[in-house]
């Protein structure tokens, strides 16, 4: 059974609200990239956690689907995939809630029902979407 391991960095100065930090990843496209409170709740510079795993999301679906299309025998023209994460207070913290993922897909030849089971199963066996505790609902749409 193969493993493979990734990583990722944060630094953070100052307080929770007041405070600022950076992001790197290990493949340095992300590096030094800055995130803040208002990044995150706000409309400020930067990037944030939950964007970036919306982000993650949105290509975790859209490989996983590229995967099952083309093991059908389906080539996908193009996937387009927004992920809308949407994030609720609870307590005195949040939580991710849920993600619902906006699919618009161009794959010539392909039924509406084989479409609808292989996005079904791109969406319940990516790993992003295993790793959320969160609803996790698909619009799918082909055109």
């Amino acid at each position: 059974m193969a493993t493979i391991k990734r990583h990722a960095s944060a630094v953070w100065h100052g307080t929770g609200k007041d405070g600022s930090g950076t992001l790197t990843t290990q493949s340095a496209t992300l590096k030094e990239t800055p995130y803040s409170f208002t990044a995150r709740f706000g409309d400020g510079a930067g990037t944030n956690p939950e964007e970036l795993i919306a982000a993650a999301h949105a290509g975790c679906f859209s490989m996983a689907l590229a995967f099952q299309l083309s093991g059908a025998g389906h080539k996908p023209e193009t996937l387009r995939t927004e992920a809308r994460l949407t994030m609720e207070q609870e307590g005195d913290g949040w939580k991710i809630a849920a993600v619902h993922l906006v699919l618009r897909a161009k794959v010539p030849g392909i039924d509406r029902a084989t479409f609808d089971d292989l996005a079904g199963k791109a969406k319940a066996g990516c790993p992003v979407s295993k790793v959320l505790n969160a609803a996790i609902t698909l619009d799918a749409t082909l055109e």
